[in-house]
């Protein structure tokens, strides 16, 4: 579906909401993606679900207009990656735009050790993040505190590595690493990275960082600003967005005109929020069990 639809009594256009997931470029923050969005579609009413490094590339998240109301509540808790992992070399921000700090020929290490430090890493750990993540340390960012010079300590915290596979490996002085990382939200791939280097006794670094799926959305829904200049439509529309990213509980009319008018309903025996309905099948509101009642979390539309 195209954003632009302008009307008589009007000539500033009217922005469809909905999500768009973007395949971002190395080299851009997440802040600006999010700049290019609103001038290739024309509204400033644009947001970010997560962020992404940099020298990242892959699966961005961008809510249009009212689904900017959606990012908040997306469950967005389980992520994958293909990354590569320099083995031979640390680095001050335990990634490639980073100064190496100290190097080792790593070219000795062998596949079982590899094996075995990757299985350590797998599963729920305790990861401590990189000093210049933006982990927020008494209110503070742990990058903004680095950068005015303070010695940061950043406490462990639990995290969950669901999948570590690797893909390949390619070997020198410093040894190349292709993996496959499915993890939890709040597990830093670079930290995975610094970590297996360390258990290995020769450093190590993410040297490239792909993501290819955060929650429901994967790289198959995802453009890159390019091609969203060529062809400037959503993703999913609000009602997609909806039924992609949420379990669904379709209502009756007498149950929407309920719901429209303020009342609670019976609950759905749903976990967790979930996408309302009615009986054309449009998105009207995220819901939430409360005991025998439904809530409304976030009204999305009138029926």
């Amino acid at each position: 579906m195209g954003f632009p639809v302008v009307s008589k009594a009007s000539t500033r256009p009217t922005v469809a909401p909905g999500l768009l997931v973007v395949d971002k470029e190395p080299g851009m923050t997440s802040h600006d993606v999010v700049s290019r969005v609103r001038r290739i579609i024309g509204t400033r009413k644009v947001g970010h679900a997560g962020t992404l490094d940099p020298m990242a590339t892959g699966v961005l998240v961008l809510g249009i207009e009212r689904a900017t109301k959606l990012l908040g509540h997306l469950a967005l808790d389980r992520k994958t990656y293909l990354a590569t992992i320099r083995l031979g070399a640390s680095t001050t921000t335990d990634d490639a735009e980073g100064e190496v700090v100290s190097s080792a020929d790593a070219s000795s290490v062998s596949d079982d050790a590899i094996a075995e430090g990757i299985a350590a890493l797998t599963g729920d750990i305790l990861q401590v993040p990189s000093s210049v993540s933006a982990v927020k340390i008494d209110g503070k960012r742990a990058y903004a505190r680095v950068r005015a010079g303070e010695d940061v300590q950043i406490p462990a915290r639990p995290v969950t590595v669901f999948r570590f596979d690797l893909l390949g490996t390619s070997r020198g002085a410093v040894v190349d690493l292709d993996v496959m990382v499915d993890c939890s939200s709040g597990t830093y791939v670079r930290a995975l990275a610094r970590d297996l280097g360390a258990a290995l006794g020769v450093g190590g670094h993410l040297a490239a960082l792909r993501r290819t799926r955060v929650g429901p959305f994967d790289l198959r829904l995802a453009r890159t600003l390019a091609q969203l200049e060529e062809d400037p439509t959503l993703s999913l529309d609000m009602d997609g967005a909806v039924a992609a990213a949420f379990p669904r509980r379709d209502l009756g009319k007498a149950e929407a005109i309920a719901l429209s008018h303020g009342r609670k309903l019976p609950a759905a025996g749903i976990s967790g929020t979930y996408g309302i309905f009615d009986p054309a099948g449009k998105a009207i509101a995220l819901g939430v069990d409360e005991g025998s009642l439904a809530k409304a979390l976030l009204v999305l539309d009138v029926p």
